[in-house]
């Protein structure tokens, strides 16, 4: 930053020291982005927490940056890498497959014996998606169970995770962690509907989840919302059995809890139970981890919607499990089990086919909910400029947020429509990376990330950035 101040310092000399007898008309100073760098001065972060690139896609004036080879945690905008990488990797139309299987005969509408499931790291398996399978099970005739339903993760290799390591709040749905038979991104809702006739809020919860104990009202009380979450005082100690001991102000309205807290395995079971009974099924066995047979036979399948779709919620929403079930996926390519080694070579592999040199790359998930995971603006924009000239441009750049439309940028103070931007937030980190359509029709790649105490103060700053180059560009 401090070199094109000096730039500009640099041209305003000169200009002024043309002898008097011929005039010389001074050049024309780079522009700099002076609205940006005086809200991240008013914000109280440094020149050296700041990284900036711009780059043009197609002939336009600006061409600016600053600390663009520092390594930079990135958060969110990580999901660029990924997503880019999976495109080229798996390709656009690639679909995850989940299915029913058993060796077991099916006599009188009772499958004599166990149901396997086995999943295929679909990132987007929801509530809906199991109701399928679980009506082409009944469909298939079968009407009890007689063994356990046993649940196939091979795919993926048996993975720690720690889901209060990051932050300690282990309930959240952002902390979820992958599995290779991931359900409804194993969150349950938890809604609160205000009732003022009856002067209470319904609890609704989706979806059901078999012996899950959650009251059905709390009271309702008059007031400003404010921290509607603490005056519920929630207690979620014993994910299965969920205590309200507060109030809920009717001034809310609708609000939702999104809570992440079951293990996985119980949470499939707990998840699929509810929807077998409701189906009018039964069973009276378990849910437990093991293999398919090789003999076992197909009984109900379930394919995803292909992968241009999905990295429309990944990156418009920012979703960290759906990346982290991405990632993987890369790493199993080759047959064998998918685990974050696997994948993070996979996408460096990629990248160096690319001749996208990120020496200081590091990458721990691929989702950027990470405390180590780096890149520099430099690396990023480069990647987006390799995106732009790519066959999959189309997919990636509509799987961006939109400025004033959508996802992550609906409320920034941008111009509507101008930017098809990535966000990343963390404590300490503010993060924009994509494409700006400047005034002119000129279009941009804009990547910049702050890594500092103050970064949650940093957001204007980012703003001004992208409304200058959309003014100036």
């Amino acid at each position: 930053m401090k070199f094109n101040v000096i730039c500009t310092t640099a041209w305003a000399l000169l200009a002024t020291s043309a002898g008097a007898a011929e005039p010389a008309v001074a050049p024309t100073a780079p522009p700099v982005p002076s609205t940006y760098l005086a809200r991240l001065a008013a914000a109280g972060i440094p020149a050296g927490a700041a990284a900036v690139v711009v780059k043009p896609l197609d002939g336009g004036a600006l061409n600016w940056s600053a600390n663009d080879r520092k390594p930079m945690n990135p958060a969110s905008t990580m999901k660029l890498v990924t997503t880019y990488s999976a495109l080229n990797l798996l390709g656009p139309a690639f679909t995850f497959r989940t299915e029913m299987l058993s060796e077991a005969p099916v006599l009188g509408e009772a499958l004599r014996g166990d149901l396997y499931v086995r999943g295929g790291g679909d990132p987007k398996l929801v509530i809906e998606d199991l109701w399928l399978l679980v009506n082409r099970l009944r469909g298939f005739g079968i009407r009890e169970i007689r063994g356990d339903v046993v649940l196939d993760k091979t795919f993926f290799e048996p993975l720690r995770h720690d889901p209060a390591e990051f932050d300690g709040e282990e309930g959240r749905a952002y902390n979820v962690g992958p599995d290779a038979l991931l359900v409804n991104f194993k969150s349950i809702a938890i809604t609160f509907v205000p009732d003022p006739v009856s002067k209470v809020a319904r609890v609704i919860v989706v979806p059901e989840v078999a012996g899950l104990k959650v009251p059905a009202t709390v009271p309702a009380v008059d007031g400003v919302c404010g921290d509607w979450r603490g005056k519920l005082q929630a207690d979620i100690n014993d994910p299965m059995n969920i205590r309200l001991r507060g109030v809920y102000a009717t001034s809310c309205g609708e609000r939702a809890i999104y809570l992440g807290a079951l293990e996985h395995t119980n949470y499939f079971g707990a998840v699929f139970r509810a929807l077998w009974e409701r189906q009018g099924g039964t069973w009276a066995g378990q849910v437990r981890n093991g293999v398919v047979p090789t003999g076992a036979r197909a009984i109900a399948v379930q394919d995803s919607p292909p992968l241009a779709m999905l990295i429309r919620d990944i990156n418009k929403f920012s979703n960290n499990v759906m990346t982290q079930q991405l990632f993987l996926t890369m790493g199993a390519a080759n047959g064998e089990p998918g685990n974050p080694a696997r994948g993070g070579a996979a996408v460096r592999n990629f990248l160096s086919s690319r001749s996208l040199d990120m020496p200081e790359l590091v990458l721990e998930n691929g989702c950027g909910l990470s405390r180590v995971e780096r890149i520099s603006v430099g690396s990023m924009g480069n990647l987006l400029v390799d995106a732009w000239k790519s066959q999959w441009m189309p997919e990636l750049m509509a799987s961006l947020p939109i400025s004033g439309v959508d996802g992550t940028m609906k409320a920034r103070n941008v111009p509507t429509g101008a930017a098809h931007m990535k966000t990343g937030l963390l404590e300490d980190t503010r993060a924009v990376a994509g494409y700006v359509l400047a005034a002119s029709g000129k279009r941009y790649v804009v990547v910049a990330i702050i890594n500092h105490p103050n970064a949650s103060r940093g957001t204007g700053a980012h703003d001004a950035l992208i409304e200058w180059v959309y003014r100036v560009g």
